[in-house]
């Protein structure tokens, strides 16, 4: 767990923020892997913690996995150097995205992403999910293969949803979650940079708020919803940020997807469309499911046991709801 008051975690933290800003701005490939290499290396020893032993397996987890998605961009790039004429630019670009996609934890190589995540507690989650993004997404933007990444979005957006079924587990559901929302993300950065950066940003502002109330509440599993005695604007809080991030339209979390939405049915993208609102539905099915435990088993609540928190942030996490709530007046003044 990310400790603020403790200089280590500090001084990888600010690395790990710095390394993201290496990995972007250089100015060749190998200073880009370099970049990648310190990210990794700072990220370890927040992962891990002596105290908990699972803790210690998923950080073991994830830097062997992403220590195989370095070597192979290495191997990709010296391929690319050496053998410069001999390969084809599409061989050479598939490969390099592939490995890049297994940094970030994208389908067909996000076996170790829901696993990773189910040892880790929410914040490390939170930084898993948005920021280790950054790096390989941009990285990916810099040498794209069209069709190979409309394939790799198309399999995000199915594997997301349907790998979020069936998952009692919540940082499971969210790590599914996650794969799903790459899928957007990849269209996005298609399409444009800025319009990644839009739905980016508006992604990590709903993660955040629901991973910090998760953190806050100490809830992991799906049947700790309708344990504990929460007030109703927790409840409420939880239920509007997972309407969001599945992207139901009177919520500011429809905005970014309508953008997509938008450009790739001008461009005349209607299968992708399709197949990317159907798994939006079944992302919105899985998440109601979650926020209808909470709401209807109330009655379920232990009466000796009253849950307060003393938190200031949870006073900042209802203004976003309060956003998000109004998120469709500020979408549609966007479009006027």
């Amino acid at each position: 767990m990310l400790h603020i008051n403790n200089s280590n975690k500090m001084f990888f933290f600010f690395i790990l923020f710095f390394s993201t800003l290496i990995s972007i701005s250089a100015n060749s490939w190998f200073g880009c892997w370099i970049g990648l290499e310190i990210n990794l290396l700072s990220f370890i020893p927040l992962l891990s913690s002596p105290s908990n032993l699972l803790n210690s397996e998923a950080s073991l987890k994830y830097f062997l996995t992403q220590s195989i998605a370095s070597i192979n961009f290495l191997f990709s790039i010296l391929l690319n150097f050496i053998f410069f004429n001999f390969f084809t630019d599409n061989f050479m670009s598939i490969l390099i995205n592939s490995t890049l996609l297994m940094k970030m934890g994208s389908a067909p190589f996000h076996f170790w992403f829901p696993n990773i995540m189910e040892g880790l507690s929410w914040i490390n989650n939170f930084i898993l999910m948005s920021w280790q993004k950054i790096s390989p997404m941009i990285l990916l933007s810099y040498y794209m293969n069209f069709y190979f990444l409309m394939m790799i979005m198309i399999l995000n957006v199915i594997i997301g949803s349907i790998g979020s079924f069936n998952q009692t587990s919540l940082r499971k559901l969210m790590a599914f979650s996650s794969i799903n929302n790459l899928g957007w993300m990849i269209s996005a950065l298609m399409i444009s940079e800025n319009l990644w950066l839009i739905y980016f940003l508006f992604y990590s502002m709903f993660l955040f708020i629901t991973c910090f109330i998760f953190y806050v509440t100490n809830i992991f599993y799906m049947n700790q919803l309708f344990n504990f005695n929460f007030n109703f604007l927790m409840k409420f809080s939880i239920m509007l940020n997972f309407l969001s991030l599945g992207g139901l339209p009177p919520f500011l979390g429809f905005f970014p997807k309508w953008l997509i939405i938008n450009f790739l049915i001008i461009n005349k993208f209607f299968i992708i469309s399709f197949v990317f609102i159907m798994s939006s539905l079944i992302m919105l099915f899985i998440y109601i499911r979650v926020i209808y435990s909470s709401f209807m088993f109330y009655y379920f609540k232990l009466k000796w046991f009253k849950l307060f928190m003393k938190n200031n942030l949870i006073n900042l996490i209802y203004f976003f709801n309060l956003v998000s709530l109004l998120g469709m007046i500020f979408s549609t003044l966007f479009f006027f």
